[in-house]
């Protein structure tokens, strides 16, 4: 058993995970965007809970609200950009199944635990 409190500081931080899956929080400030038109995690599928704050997604192409209890599934393989367009900071828990990431920064190659 693993447990973690979170605190939901600035930007992206790996916060609890096994060779299996993977969580992280991240926050972004108003105006603020992660990702892009190539970003997408080809080896995992990346379910994102907004916390806080109001947001887009942007998922191969379509735009999607994101607002306090909203929860999707962005599916491996698919692009996608997140924004925060509150007037307050966007904060998501974001989990990963099977990990995406290696260190905070670092992404994993598809099928890399």
């Amino acid at each position: 058993m693993k447990r973690k409190t979170l605190h939901f500081g600035e930007g992206f931080r790996l916060a609890i995970g096994n060779d299996k899956s993977q969580a992280a929080e991240m926050v972004l400030a108003s105006g603020d965007t992660e990702g892009g038109p190539d970003n997408r995690h080809r080896g995992s599928d990346q379910w994102m809970l907004v916390a806080e704050g109001e947001g887009l997604a942007i998922v191969n192409g379509h735009s999607y609200e994101l607002t306090a209890g909203v929860v999707m599934l962005i599916e491996a393989g698919d692009t996608h950009e997140i924004r925060a367009t509150g007037d307050t900071p966007l904060k998501t828990l974001n989990i990963y199944v099977p990990p995406a990431y290696l260190d905070d920064n670092t992404p994993l190659p598809a099928g890399m635990p």
